[in-house]
């Protein structure tokens, strides 16, 4: 197809209904080739239900999609591949226990020789410097690794346009450094870039361009490069972002969680085994666990939270060895416990926000269970006022976890903790697909919690949040636990390194 006109892609008055939400209402983006383009906005506010169209795995109510100039309709995935539309989507697609050449090759069109195949991909990876070893079994590999699959699986369909949603999540800033060389190298050879990110520090670096949507609304197109990380957050949500308010923590305050040489058998075969960790959370204090996923966290929670036992010296709260506990004896004794997985881990979705309120709150609480009696007003009470405090926004009373947005889902699981004012506080990524606004309350939340004396540990991916509300910080990888620095000590890179394992050697040190 002969391009008429400057655009690669116009995406021209798209609406697109769902019942009675209005997700894009009158939206229109245009992207040139070679410009990589920002599309920023809250949770909720449109984002991903436009690029799903423009990739074909939704179709819009209404406006038009125009390629080159010309009009066109993209019926699926596999019509837009064809166009030159490549997408690189947050959450993997990738099949564990096949090879990197056997993931790439299920979404290659038409037959294909294996070997062929292998030898293009090393070729091109090192070409783009994105090394793979094609024979390499996915459950063997970083994320870092596996978000190259997915980058060079695009690139071996040559796109003329490359969609990535919130890229840099799973990263460490070095391979988020490499990652920028790549698209930066991309835009020159006049690939077009969509570009979704709640880092507007990173938007500001990378993107030429800017559009922003706020309630499905297209609310400015800027030039990222001119505005600042206030003033883009601030187009987002229509106001003032709230800055996070960290005051000093309590100088000696008491050890409430303490892990003593925990160590942990991985559980299958694609789990982590557990070495030797060793770490203090004192009263007053925020700690923070950097690392790049897969590296350990979730066997780490699992053994905090009781979901896994171990010897019960391995963990002690508030004094009491625990390790052996259930999750339900560590509630009562004044823990609570976040985990990472919102829908099926931390939330039942077929159940109503009440009645998941009583999942983590019938062993603890006497005004949602009562001598063995479930008290479903008191659980009601409970269910509004975490709503309430923390902004959930929802389409009726008491809707099933389901019905919300990620975001607000994730507001709500965090505020069921943060309510009940627990004593020692284990939250795995607090902000995981949350907008700055959101993000910023469930940090401030986090920081005041500690400060009235409790103990918060916090294990998240995103450096930004880490360095904001972080007394302390540890870095985990591969199984292992580094020191605990204080976060003024710790530098991005330094984490980095640590994150690449250098941990290890300051562990055999310790």
């Amino acid at each position: 197809m002969k391009a008429k006109g400057e655009y690669l892609l116009e995406a021209l008055n798209i609406v697109k209904v769902f019942g009675t939400l209005r997700a894009n209402d009158d939206v229109t983006l245009k992207v040139k080739p070679g410009e990589i383009h920002a599309f920023l906005g809250e949770n909720g506010a449109g984002k991903s239900t436009l690029v799903k169209m423009i990739y074909g795995a939704l179709q819009p109510t209404a406006g038009e999609f125009r390629w080159m100039g010309e009009k066109i309709v993209v019926p699926n995935p596999a019509a837009a591949r064809k166009l030159g539309i490549g997408m690189v989507f947050q959450h993997f697609s990738l099949f564990e226990a096949l090879t990197v050449a056997e993931n790439i090759a299920l979404a290659m069109p038409g037959p294909f020789d294996l070997g062929v195949l292998s030898e293009k991909i090393a070729r091109v990876s090192k070409d783009y410097g994105l090394p793979l070893e094609p024979t390499a079994t996915v459950a063997d590999l970083s994320v870092g690794e596996r978000q190259r699959i997915e980058i060079v699986r695009c690139l071996l369909q040559e796109p003329k346009l490359l969609i990535m949603d919130e890229p840099t999540a799973v990263l460490t800033p070095q391979e988020a450094d490499q990652l920028f060389k790549v698209l930066a190298r991309l835009a020159g050879e006049g690939c077009a870039v969509i570009y979704i990110s709640h880092r507007l520090e990173e938007v500001k670096r990378l993107c030429h361009s800017a559009t922003i949507l706020r309630h499905g609304k297209v609310v400015a197109h800027v030039d990222p490069t001119k505005e600042t990380a206030a003033s883009l957050a601030k187009l987002m949500v229509g106001g003032d972002i709230h800055v996070v308010h960290t005051p000093r923590k309590v100088t000696d305050g008491k050890v409430r969680l303490k892990l003593d040489a925990l160590s942990l058998h991985a559980d299958g075969p694609f789990a982590v085994e557990l070495k030797n960790i060793s770490l203090d959370v004192k009263a007053g204090e925020v700690v923070a666990i950097a690392g790049v996923a897969g590296n350990g966290q979730g066997e780490l929670f699992d053994a905090i939270s009781g979901e896994r036992h171990t010897k019960a010296g391995m963990l002690v709260m508030d004094g009491k060895p625990s390790g052996n506990e259930g999750v339900s004896a560590r509630r009562r004794l004044g823990g609570a416990f976040v985990p990472e997985e919102r829908l099926g881990h931390g939330a039942v979705p077929g159940f109503k926000l009440s009645d998941n309120i009583v999942l983590t709150r019938h062993a603890s609480d006497t005004d949602v269970v009562k001598s063995g009696f479930l008290q479903k007003n008191g659980a009601a009470n409970v269910s509004e006022r975490v709503i309430k405090d923390f902004d959930v926004r929802k389409g009726k009373p008491d809707p099933e976890a389901r019905a919300l947005s990620g975001g607000n889902l994730q507001k709500f699981v965090v505020g069921r903790e943060l309510d009940r004012k627990p004593g020692i506080l284990v939250v795995n990524q607090p902000t995981w697909g949350v907008d700055a606004g959101a993000a910023a309350t469930i940090r401030q939340a986090l920081v005041d919690l500690s400060r009235k004396g409790s103990a918060v540990l916090v294990i998240s991916q995103d450096l930004d949040e880490i360095f904001e509300i972080a007394d302390r910080i540890a870095v985990i990888s591969r199984g292992q636990m580094s020191e605990a620095f204080p976060a003024s000590q710790m530098t991005a890179e330094k984490i980095g390194l640590l994150m690449a394992g250098e941990h290890e050697v300051h562990t055999h040190a310790a």
